[in-house]
């Protein structure tokens, strides 16, 4: 199989928009992203991010690329798997619990991969009120806060109306049959009454990395 059959690689967008590639593998087969990671292969100046790779597509990116970087949890990996410096104002993602972790992380590590600092903060989710107020100085000292949450996906609202800083807002398809595989907690979501949060889709961990990393940027 060529590789134009199934994939048209864009290798200049980290010149033109100022971040890698990013390949989805969840919908290709193990044979199709075989051969996307064989090309990636033949470019190790330029970085590319592989996202939702289950234990299969990962198996068969790291047979081409043995040394990149790999989160199971995240389903995330990163070749070449140097980690850029970081410049810009800081990450905050933060987990509102552990069926979360797989989104969560995938923002976390997106986010590191664009060049920013990012730290994690798990397990604060609005059922134990105050573990999300013990984390109000982390809070409060990031440029951005990626927030993750399930269920009825309060906590965005809750923490945005505590800090000063821009809030991104990932729905996780986390909880029982009414939240609707997150449908419920993204439109809690989108009717935040607290004003500075954005939302992104169910489940796009990396689509908030990567818009929480651009907010993070710095300015020239």
């Amino acid at each position: 199989m060529a590789d134009d059959d199934i994939a048209e690689l864009d290798f200049e967008r980290g010149p033109r928009r100022g971040y890698p590639e990013a390949v989805y593998c969840e919908g290709k087969s193990v044979d199709q992203v075989t051969v996307i990671a064989a090309r990636v292969g033949q470019r190790p100046d330029v970085t590319t991010i592989f996202t939702r790779a289950d234990q299969a597509k990962a198996a068969a990116v790291l047979a081409e690329l043995p040394d990149a970087f790999h989160d199971p949890v995240a389903r995330l990996l990163v070749w070449p798997p140097r980690m850029p410096e970081p410049t810009g104002t800081s990450v905050l993602v933060a987990c509102a619990g552990t069926s979360d972790l797989p989104v969560a992380r995938e923002a976390l590590l997106t986010a590191r991969h664009l060049g920013r600092r990012a730290d994690l903060v798990v397990d604060v989710g609005i059922a134990g009120l105050h573990r999300t107020l013990a984390k109000l100085d982390a809070f409060r000292s990031a440029g951005v806060i990626v927030v993750v949450a399930g269920m009825d996906g309060a906590l965005p609202g809750l923490i945005a109306g505590l800090v000063a800083c821009p809030v991104v807002a990932v729905p996780t398809s986390v909880g029982y049959g009414a939240a609707f595989a997150g449908l419920a907690p993204l439109l809690t979501m989108l009717n935040a009454c607290a004003p500075g949060v954005g939302v992104v889709n169910i489940d796009n961990g990396y689509g908030a990395g990567h818009l929480a990393a651009q907010i993070a940027a710095p300015r020239s």
